[in-house]
């Protein structure tokens, strides 16, 4: 299992670097030493305590989807389950489907700028920044 620097920790929790500390100081969270002395957050640990709490609006370096249109939302219609969000992308007018739980989760409001990622499996594999 990986290793965490105090900061990659904390920008994978949503956090300041100070509240990771006090996470490791109260146990919720495992660090070690490095030989340096830095601490390392354990991985596991953090991966379990992420979970829940995870930051969806994360910006991905490397990733499996090759064609992503960067545009503006010009559209949003939800009804109690689904939600519909319109982009466009230069010349395209890209149309998802999702669920209302996940706008809603996005905050998604026509003027923001999004990035339609298309991939015909729907299967996304996205490493965040370091």
């Amino acid at each position: 299992m990986p290793s965490y620097r105090l900061g990659q920790a904390a920008k994978t929790l949503g956090v300041s670097v100070d509240t990771v500390r006090r996470m490791v100081d109260d146990g919720r969270l495992i660090a070690v030493r490095s030989s340096g002395g830095q601490r390392l957050i354990d991985g596991a640990s953090l991966a379990a305590l992420a979970k829940p709490k995870r930051d969806r609006r994360a910006v991905a370096v490397k990733q499996s989807a090759r064609n992503r249109f960067p545009g503006i939302i010009t559209r949003v219609i939800k009804d109690r389950v689904a939600a519909q969000v319109e982009i466009q992308a230069g010349p395209h007018r890209l149309v998802s489907l999702l669920t209302r739980e996940a706008v809603d989760d996005l905050d998604l409001k026509p003027g923001m700028p999004a990035v339609a990622v298309v991939k015909a499996t729907n299967v996304h594999v996205e490493l965040p920044r370091d």
